[in-house]
């Protein structure tokens, strides 16, 4: 990889790079769809992650296609992926590795306050991916909304000479978003799964045409949601400041976001509403 990257830019070229752990989608696919467009070389990783899982969590049952994947990025009908990178776990943490990259306060909260270690492990791997793709320009997409703020941060802070381009969430013709983890979902409960974009547009609507207000976004989400008994938690449900991650009763623009279970399927989703 390290070889690729060098050869690509001594020869003046771009490289846009699109970090996944597989299981691709229409999601992942508009991610490489916008590297291809703007850059001269595009790269897709593959690489399920176990530093950001925790001991009770779905590592190893996560959506595995590498196959399908591959298919997937072989016949795009646009222009092509140019490399596709697949370390193996010891590629990434041999043995006796000790280090990790920690972008403190904006880790813990939401989905840091039910995952601790998470964005620790997200920080620490997405930072040796750079470091081996060497991209002007890395792609990720908004429904993963803080993991794109804490990447950013961890970029401006290192003082890494790259872009971080966000993307738009792509969604089903109901509203939910596209995520691997929707494979979990059973017949029964994936119609049931649309209900988490359904409250929170409601509750934007709702904002925006002075019905609802901000302070009262978690309450609705909460009522809403707790409508449908396929909904066996609630993690958080409310409105942020897009910048800090902390909750808000105020501002001109502010992120709605949501983590749910659907089931066992731990969901996660949000909007930005600007008023």
């Amino acid at each position: 990889m390290h070889r690729f990257s060098r050869y690509c830019r001594e020869s003046g070229k771009t490289i846009g790079f699109v970090p996944t752990m597989g299981a691709l989608h229409e999601g992942h696919i508009s991610l490489v769809n916008e590297s291809t467009k703007a850059n001269d070389i595009t790269v897709v990783s593959i690489f399920i992650n176990p530093a950001q899982f925790s001991e009770d969590e779905d590592f190893e049952r996560y959506p595995r296609d590498y196959g399908g994947d591959i298919r997937k990025l072989r016949g795009l009908p646009r222009l092509p992926v140019d490399a596709l990178f697949m370390p193996s776990v010891s590629d990434i943490y041999p043995d006796g590795y000790k280090t990790y990259v920690e972008v403190r306060g904006l880790s813990e909260r939401l989905c840091g306050g039910f995952r601790p270690g998470h964005f620790t492990g997200v920080a620490t791997v997405v930072l040796k991916l750079f470091n081996a793709v060497m991209p002007v320009r890395a792609y990720f997409g908004l429904k993963d909304y803080q993991q794109c703020v804490v990447i950013k941060k961890m970029v401006r802070d290192l003082n890494l000479d790259m872009e971080i381009v966000t993307c738009p969430t792509l969604r089903d013709h109901d509203g939910l978003a596209k995520s691997s983890r929707n494979i979990y979902l059973s017949a029964e409960q994936r119609p049931e799964a649309a209900l988490i974009y359904r409250a929170m547009a409601e509750a934007r609507e709702a904002v925006k045409d002075g019905t609802l207000k901000i302070e009262d976004i978690a309450p609705r989400l909460q009522e809403t949601l707790l409508k449908s008994e396929a909904v066996t938690e609630i993690q958080y449900a409310s409105a942020y400041d897009p910048r800090t991650l902390k909750e808000t009763t105020e501002g001109k623009r502010f992120l709605i976001a949501v983590a749910v279970k659907i089931g066992t399927t731990r969901l996660i989703d949000n909007l930005m509403v600007e008023l």
